[in-house]
């Protein structure tokens, strides 16, 4: 998908179509993280900060009881 800036005021804004912002669980009043790497622009929704600890305490558990079995499947 190609896209075009949009005058918007003294800037610019970027439309993002409703389809990929329900995809990706983005709203209006969602806060993005935006990164570049000076070639590449990158926008991250920044998540529930609790939701990503759970997440990273879940993913630990399951790698230290599944990790061996996990990596012997990888191979």
């Amino acid at each position: 998908m190609v896209k075009t800036l949009t005058k918007h005021g003294n800037s610019y804004a970027l439309i993002i179509d409703k389809p990929i912002l329900e995809l990706l669980h983005i709203g209006p009043d969602t806060p993005l993280d935006i990164r570049t790497d000076g070639d590449v622009l990158v926008l991250v929704p920044q998540r529930d900060p609790e939701r990503q600890a759970r997440f990273e305490e879940t993913l630990e558990e399951t790698n230290r009881r599944f990790g061996r079995a996990l990596k012997n499947l990888a191979e």
